[in-house]
C-alpha cells in the first residue's frame, strides 16, 4: 500500500479486517462477495443491492462484484468503497463503461464517471444505505455535505445509464 494513500477506516475493526486488508478483499471477503453476488443477482432483498458484471481488463472474462445502488434525485449510482484502485473500477474504465447489472434480471448498462465536485450527495446517500460499505468511509451517517465534498476525490462514483 502506498504511503500517500490513507488507511482503510474499516481496518479499525477486527471483524472488518477478516474481510478487507489494505483496501483489498481477503480470501474470506472474496467468498462472501461471491455469495452476495448470487443473492442480489437473483433479486433477493434489499433492493438497493445488485451484482455488477464487467469484463476483466486482462482476462476478458466476465467478473462479478456485489454493489450497492444509491439513488439520488431519481438517478442511480455505484460507488467504489475501496477507491480508484478497486479492480471493478479499473475493469469499468477498460470496458469504457459497458457493464451488466443483475437484480433478478440482467440489464445492460453504461456506467458514466461522475466528476468529483458532483459526488458529495451521492456519497452521503451511499454511506446512509450501505451497511458494510460505510465502514470504508471516514465519515459517519449524517455527516455534513461539506465533509463528503472534502473526501469526494477518493471515491469514484458512476451513474448507471441504459446501454
Amino acid at each position: 500500500m502506498s504511503n500517500s494513500r490513507p488507511s482503510d477506516p474499516a481496518e479499525r475493526s477486527a471483524l472488518m479486517r477478516l474481510f478487507y486488508r489494505d483496501w483489498r478483499p481477503t480470501r474470506l471477503g472474496r467468498w462472501v462477495n461471491r455469495f452476495a453476488c448470487w443473492w442480489s443477482g437473483v433479486g433477493l432483498p434489499p433492493r438497493f443491492q445488485a451484482a455488477l458484471e464487467v469484463r476483466g481488463r486482462a482476462s476478458g472474462r466476465r467478473r462479478s462484484i456485489p454493489v450497492v445502488v444509491a439513488t439520488v434525485e431519481g438517478k442511480h449510482y455505484l460507488v467504489s468503497m475501496l477507491g480508484p484502485g478497486s479492480d471493478w473500477v479499473k475493469n469499468v474504465e477498460a470496458a469504457h463503461g459497458d457493464a451488466v447489472i443483475r437484480q433478478g434480471c440482467r440489464r445492460r448498462v453504461r456506467l458514466v464517471a461522475v466528476p468529483s465536485e458532483q459526488r458529495a450527495p451521492i456519497l452521503r446517500e451511499y454511506v446512509r444505505i450501505a451497511l458494510s460499505g460505510r465502514q470504508h468511509f471516514p465519515l459517519p451517517v449524517g455527516a455534513p455535505l461539506s465533509d463528503f465534498e472534502a473526501i469526494a476525490e477518493r471515491y469514484p462514483v458512476y451513474r448507471i445509464d441504459p446501454a
